[in-house]
């Protein structure tokens, strides 16, 4: 491997190593609010209880952030990162239409 491409290879995962935020980092992010443009455009509500069911019919009962593939959480985290709502935290009872049951 040469000289160059070694130090590419590493300037990356320093990269990468840094972008990783812990638990306590993520303390301090905002949460989504169900009034944000974004979050709106995909029905998010923080209690998964309170989702229209007329205006989203795919919804099921038991659907929540905390079981979709996109919450970036542990099982008991009350609020986590989500990749559908970069840099903000989801609640894990709530729900949007981008919802995707975790396999």
């Amino acid at each position: 491997m040469k000289s160059s491409r070694r130090s590419f290879i590493l300037s990356v995962v320093g990269v990468a190593s840094s972008l990783v935020l812990s638990h306590e980092a993520w303390a301090e992010v905002a949460p989504v609010l169900e009034t944000d443009a974004n979050a709106q455009a995909l029905g998010y509500r923080t209690d998964a209880g309170k989702v229209d069911r007329a205006k989203y019919p795919k919804f099921q009962v038991g659907q929540a952030c905390a079981n979709c593939q996109f919450f970036q959480g542990k099982a008991g985290n009350a609020t986590a990162p989500c990749t559908i709502f970069a840099g903000k935290l989801v609640n894990a009872k709530g729900w949007c239409s981008a919802y995707l049951k975790k396999t």
